[in-house]
């Protein structure tokens, strides 16, 4: 597993964590909370940057090829 794959791993499982962990108290911690879903949501984005489009962008442009 190359750094970066573990690197988002660990945001995202951290993240999530700390997530959790601040909603299940009674005295909830909102800014923990914030927190934990900033690490999630970082984590989330660093992976998704990484994912190939599924559908490849043409450089032809199809109104071009429209000729009476």
């Amino acid at each position: 597993m190359s750094l970066s794959r573990t690197i988002n791993f660990i945001l995202i499982l951290s993240g999530g964590i700390i997530a959790i962990y601040a909603k299940a108290g009674d005295g909830q911690s909102v800014y923990l909370l914030m927190a934990g879903i900033v690490l999630l949501m970082m984590g989330i984005y660093r992976t998704s940057r990484n994912i190939p489009s599924k559908y490849k962008n043409d450089d032809t442009n199809d109104s071009d090829n429209d000729t009476a």
